[in-house]
Formats: structure tokens, sequence, C-alpha cells
């Protein structure tokens, strides 16, 4: 356990931190099963209406570091290859 107010204190941010970074997580990959589960079901356009948010959750996910950014393009990019198929 740390010992001065500062050490304390960093380890509360990175309780926080560690929160929202899971939340931000989930919220990614539910939207991506969302999707995979509407096209493997034929309904293509259900999904397409959800392909903005499932982008927008990467993105965010993205920009907190939670997945590097190659990742991202690759799930994008899979994502909009099952849906023209």
């Amino acid at each position: 356990m740390p010992i001065k107010e500062s050490a304390k204190k960093e380890l509360r941010k990175g309780a926080r931190r560690r929160v929202l970074n899971l939340q931000r997580q989930k919220t990614m990959k539910d939207s991506l099963k969302k999707i995979k589960k509407l096209i493997v079901g034929g309904k293509k356009d259900d999904a397409k209406k959800l392909l903005s948010i499932a982008y927008q959750a990467i993105d965010k996910a993205v920009k907190r570091g939670i997945i590097k950014k190659n990742t991202a393009a690759r799930k994008k990019s899979r994502i909009t290859k099952a849906l023209n198929k």
C-alpha cells in the first residue's frame, strides 16, 4: 500500500480510470457483438444503422488508449466487409 499522499491519490485515480476503461471496452465489444449477431441473422439493414455507434465506440477506445489504432482499423474494416458481403 502507498504511504505518501500523492501515491494514495494516484491509486485512487487509477481505480477510477480502470472502471471507465472497462466501461468503454464493454461498450465497444457489445456494439460489435450486436452487429455480428444481426449480420448472421440476415438483418443487414439494421446492422448498418448500428455501424456508426460501433465506429464511435471503437474511436473512443483508441482515443483513451484502450486499443491501438491499427486494431481499431482492423475491427472497422472487418465489420464493414462483413456487411458488404
